[in-house]
Formats: C-alpha cells, structure tokens, sequence
C-alpha cells in the first residue's frame, strides 16, 4: 500500500501504520483475522467518504471531476486480504474473452482488433444489408 494515499476518516495515511508497525500490528491483525472469520467488519472500519477533487479552476461538468475515496485503512487491508484470496479463482470465473480484467493489459490488442473489424466491414460490403460501425470517445475514469 502506498504510504502517501488519501487518509481515512480517522485522518491516518497508511504511512502512520506503517511506520508505528510494531505498536498497531496486534490490532491490525485482530481485526483483520476477526472480520475473516465473522463475515462482520466494524462499523466504525466500514466508513467511507467519497469527495470530488477538481481537475480544473473551474469545474464546468463531472468530467472535470476526480473523485477520491476515503476509507479507513483497516478497511483497505480488509479488502486487499480478500483480493489476494480472489485472485487464484478469477481465471476460473471470468472469461479470457474479458480484457478488462486482465493484468497488465495491451492497448495494442484493441487496435489491431479495431483495425481487422473495420477491414472485414469495408471489404464485405454488397447488396442493401451492411454493417454499422460506432467510434466511441472513451475518457479514463481517473485521469
């Protein structure tokens, strides 16, 4: 976890934890292990702020928007946990058609898939029945 990344409600960075490791990691550790074995996550860890930061001096639409998420470490812990507990299952879950969800994932694959589709299109183009095809402007969701 980045030591620098937005604090919690409770105002402390993962940099605190980190660095007070060795007073906090028998809290940290219960209350982890506890929210594993119960299923229930205090309701005080399962809080969360989401704010808007703006991109610009002057924010004309949500686009020019970039929200931050304010969750207690404990509860960013939590999750990374489950994650990595996840993660072995996914390939077995999710299609390898979906490269959404791929690590690491090449633009270069959407390009020359862009560029076979649109190449079969135009070339098989006769009679009244044809094909559509849309150019979409995707924008990141954190830029």
């Amino acid at each position: 976890m980045q030591p620098s990344t937005s604090p919690g409600l409770n105002g402390l960075p993962p940099l605190f934890f980190q660095k007070s490791w060795a007073i906090v990691e028998d809290y940290v550790t219960y209350a982890i292990l506890s929210f594993l074995n119960s299923g229930n996550l205090l309701k005080k860890v399962n809080y969360t702020y989401i704010t808007l930061i703006s991109k610009v001096k002057t924010p004309k639409d949500m686009t020019q928007l970039r929200p931050i998420s304010l969750c207690n470490v404990l509860f960013k812990i939590a999750s990374k946990v489950i994650v990595n507990c996840l993660k072995p299952l996914l390939q077995h879950v999710i299609s390898h058609h979906q490269s959404v969800i791929v690590p690491d994932p090449q633009i270069s694959d959407n390009i020359i898939l862009a560029t076979e589709l649109s190449h079969f299109m135009f070339k098989r183009r006769r009679g009244k029945k044809g094909f559509l095809s849309l150019k979409l402007n995707m924008s990141k969701a954190y830029d």
